[in-house]
């Protein structure tokens, strides 16, 4: 007897709380065949602001992640009281030439919480371009300004 349920749905057939997460086409990666011969893709998470560690990353399956209606971004559904594993790339020293080593680092995750990590872009602080223009009040942006004499350019 086959299981026809789809992921997001428990025994009864009934659809479970899932996460939409939004994020750019350009976090994602090359398709890749697991040991096991599943085919999966890795996902990047950028870090916050201020933290220069490589970002962390997940796996997950590219029948998973869908192309938004726009073209320049994706997104994806999972079930909201999931856990995701997420990994990074640590140093973890360096060997007898120089070279370093590393290891991966791993962490389980909630997916509520991937979403914060993953949609962290949208929390950043974003002055407006007429704002800025008004705080550089008497400072001329045009970069052939006329200094007063003659025909003389100022650049």
């Amino acid at each position: 007897m086959t299981d026809n349920r789809m992921p997001w749905e428990d025994s009864l057939g009934n659809d479970k709380a899932e996460v939409t997460i939004k994020f750019g086409k350009g976090l994602v990666g090359e398709p890749f065949t697991t040991k096991n011969g599943k085919e999966v893709v890795e996902v990047k998470i950028p870090n916050r602001d201020g933290d220069t560690r490589p970002w962390e990353s997940f796996i997950i399956s590219p029948k998973m992640i869908h192309d938004n209606q726009f073209g320049k971004g994706v997104w994806m559904k999972l079930p909201e009281d999931g856990t995701t594993k997420v990994s990074r790339s640590v140093r973890d020293g360096q060997d007898e030439n120089g070279k370093n080593i590393w290891k991966r680092e791993s962490r389980e995750v909630s997916n509520v919480e991937l979403k914060s990590m993953l949609e962290a872009y949208k929390e950043k602080k974003r002055d407006s371009v007429l704002s800025d223009l008004g705080s550089k009040e008497g400072k001329s942006t045009n970069p052939f300004e006329k200094t007063g004499k003659g025909d003389d350019f100022s650049l």
